[in-house]
């Protein structure tokens, strides 16, 4: 079992853990992926599939003109992602900023619907360490139940991991019950390794989720990335007995994609993971495709382009 305290003691403990993790062999990584990619999915696992991937999605806006308004339309939507089929399941959360985290908690009121919100200077996490934590109070007393924080990817590729670290938690802290979904933006990290590295400071910072992006940064997920991510939690719970949750945020906008990323959450991690509780898609644009495929296999007629909403 991996001590903690043991490993987060000092820098010099910490840079000798995080550099003592094995490679990742990247055409390795990309492989395994391609043929993940290939697996197929009959029909009865594709229903499955679909209202899975709904139930896992975090109805995101993270938009400059983002109004009350807005955020009750996109929580309307949440709840009852096909107005015109009750039986097509709620996601997971709604991910708004601070400033909006009351008017969807009212919203989502008597829902199961989850209210998240990013903080800590998002998407870039450049600000002092008191900004970031009233970034995260504000979001908390307006009833967030989940929190999405962004690394210092800056502090990370210059090797204060000690600093990253110590951030995590100090969230974490600042968190109380709600839930931390740490964002790495892998995008930013180089190397396949550094992601791996970056997923394993995150958790042991106390990180709930690990998330691949702010959606601001290309690339975002990918398949190789996922593959590292998944493996990371998987051997972290393999470890300490503690399962931890991965976000895909960044770029996932067909059920198509989404049913692949799903066969490797189960080959990769495994069954356990396939759960709104562990797994996470940050991507709204997807619920549209979602929904028009859910609709082909019920009544085998393709949709035009108005069946669902744009937002």
């Amino acid at each position: 079992m991996i001590k903690t305290a043991d490993v987060s003691r000092d820098e010099a403990s910490l840079r000798r853990f995080l550099s003592g993790l094995p490679g990742v062999d990247q055409v390795g990584a990309e492989s395994r992926a391609a043929a993940l990619a290939r697996r197929s999915v009959k029909a009865g696992a594709k229903a499955w599939a679909i209202d899975t991937a709904i139930s896992m999605l975090d109805l995101t806006t993270l938009e400059g003109s983002d109004t009350p308004g807005k955020i009750g339309s996109l929580c309307a939507r949440a709840m009852r992602p096909d107005p015109a089929d009750a039986g097509a399941p709620a996601v997971a959360a709604v991910c708004v900023y601070p400033d909006l985290v009351a008017a969807a908690v009212a919203a989502l009121a008597g829902s199961a619907v989850a209210v998240a919100s990013v903080a800590t200077a998002f998407p870039s996490g450049r600000a002092s360490m008191a900004i970031k934590l009233a970034d995260v109070a504000e979001a908390v007393a307006a009833g967030a139940t989940e929190i999405d924080m962004v690394i210092d990817r800056g502090a990370f590729l210059t090797g204060r991991h000690q600093q990253v670290l110590e951030e995590v938690q100090a969230v974490k802290q600042a968190c109380g019950s709600a839930h931390l979904k740490v964002i790495l933006e892998t995008g930013e990290l180089i190397s396949l390794d550094n992601v791996r590295r970056a997923s394993w400071l995150a958790l042991l910072g106390g990180a709930d989720f690990i998330k691949t992006s702010t959606g601001k940064v290309t690339p975002a997920a990918t398949p190789p990335v996922a593959l590292v991510m998944l493996q990371a939690v998987r051997d972290f719970a393999a470890e300490t007995g503690q399962l931890r949750g991965v976000k895909l945020a960044g770029g996932i906008r067909t059920t198509k994609e989404a049913i692949r990323y799903l066969v490797m959450v189960n080959e990769v991690a495994g069954h356990r993971w396939l759960d709104p509780q562990l797994f996470r898609f940050g991507a709204s644009t997807l619920l549209n495709d979602l929904l028009q495929q859910r609709h082909k296999l019920s009544t085998g007629c393709y949709d035009g382009a108005d069946y669902v909403s744009i937002d």
